[in-house]
């Protein structure tokens, strides 16, 4: 199965719009998001993916309330945690949450395939021995070039996808750029 990871959005809607048209022809089947989702709109975005969702709230979402409140009575595709999502993807065990503090206690532990946060707005892959630490970069595009990341549950491969800012792309000056990690 294949597994896209997030983080970060802001509100941006144009890069996450980009990142939701790659995962649809990459055929992923699940997203994970790390939080800073921010407003409801961008849940209605992640939502019209017809992907199912799974996410925890960031530091930066401000009505936890209305968020969760939305959720539950309009959307059909996006399911929300606070503060660690826990997921089984067909025995690929998946811890989620912000913090990278708690996603590195989550994989100390031992107990899952992979942890994922954010937060940071910056990417970052470790291994150890049965767990895969991931922080897939920031969807804003605030810090760098904005990024996600592809989990593939049965190879445990993680692949970075980072997308091209609108900015630059009426300039025609970079193409996508995709990293892969293999464990």
């Amino acid at each position: 199965m294949i597994i896209a990871v997030m983080s970060d959005s802001h509100d941006n809607i144009w890069n996450l719009r980009e990142a939701l048209a790659i995962i649809k022809k990459r055929n992923a089947q699940m997203i994970i998001h790390c939080g800073d989702f921010i407003a409801p709109f961008t849940l209605t975005e992640l939502d019209q993916g017809g992907i199912p969702v799974h996410g925890v709230f960031g530091n930066n979402d401000g009505d936890k309330y209305l968020l969760t409140k939305f959720s539950l009575t309009s959307l059909t595709n996006v399911t929300l945690y606070d503060p660690v999502g826990l997921v089984d993807a067909d025995g690929f065990k998946i811890a989620f949450t912000h913090h990278g503090i708690v996603g590195e206690g989550l994989a100390a532990g031992g107990k899952f395939n992979l942890v994922c946060f954010g937060h940071s707005h910056k990417y970052y892959f470790k291994k150890n021995d049965r767990t895969i630490l991931l922080n897939p970069g920031e969807i804003m595009g605030k810090d760098g070039l904005p990024s996600f990341c592809l989990v593939d549950t049965n190879t445990g491969n993680v692949e970075k996808i980072e997308l091209v800012p609108i900015h630059l792309k009426k300039t025609g000056i970079m193409a996508e750029k995709n990293e892969k990690n293999a464990s």
